[in-house]
């Protein structure tokens, strides 16, 4: 299920993350790498001790902790591995699928949170592939993109400015994907039959369904 949250990061925020990041120091983010990536990644990154970094970090996983669409759609467990990725001209990440597992967590969905505006630099899209086609992405800053994490994806070069960006990785309670999406599914009709006519005996059924199905899948 491959969603975007719109305006994940308040403006105010997003101002406040910009400037601390303005004075940061990046390192080569081969660095963080795997084995098979190494070959196609060039961009930098913050250093995972950098104080800067956690605290954008931070930021950025309070934020999608408290976004509705977010926990109905992911389920996460952990929020994982976050870091912040800068391009500049010339830098790239070729096509690659993301490690299966990161600092002992299982990486079931991945998400980008673009920090720059796209007026700020040309190329640099996120272009994920599915069965039929390649679709890529360069949202305004402040807004994420959440993604399977089993799917094979690149970010194209920058050719002009700069290109910055926090990426991470869910561990969610649900493994399966098509459970995830069954679930938020029910999770939306439940909420719309609700809205509409109250606490009905439908209503109650979806949500004994959903309950259930909860209870059989979550691990």
């Amino acid at each position: 299920m491959l969603f975007q949250l719109p305006n994940l990061l308040t403006s105010e925020a997003l101002t406040d993350l910009r400037h601390r990041l303005a004075a940061a120091q990046f390192i080569d983010g081969k660095l963080t790498a795997g084995w098979h990536a190494k070959s196609v990644k060039a961009n930098e990154q913050l250093a995972a001790q950098d104080t800067i970094g956690t605290q954008v970090k931070t930021t950025v996983r309070e934020a999608l902790w408290q976004h509705p669409l977010f926990q109905a759609a992911v389920r996460p467990r952990v929020i994982h591995s976050l870091l912040v990725s800068r391009y500049s001209v010339g830098m790239s990440y070729g096509r690659h699928v993301d490690n299966a597992q990161m600092q002992g967590h299982r990486t079931d969905v991945s998400l980008t949170v673009f920090l720059s505006e796209p007026s700020e630099y040309d190329g640099g899209e996120l272009v994920i592939e599915s069965a039929d086609r390649e679709q890529g992405y360069k949202l305004d800053a402040g807004s994420a993109i959440i993604y399977p994490a089993t799917t094979l994806h690149r970010v194209d070069p920058v050719t002009r400015g700069d290109r910055l960006v926090v990426v991470g990785w869910v561990q969610s309670w649900v493994r399966d994907a098509s459970q995830r999406e069954i679930l938020f599914d029910l999770d939306t009709a439940q909420r719309s039959l609700f809205a509409r006519d109250g606490k009905t005996a439908e209503f109650d059924l979806i949500a004994k369904s959903q309950a259930n199905l909860l209870r059989r899948w979550t691990e």
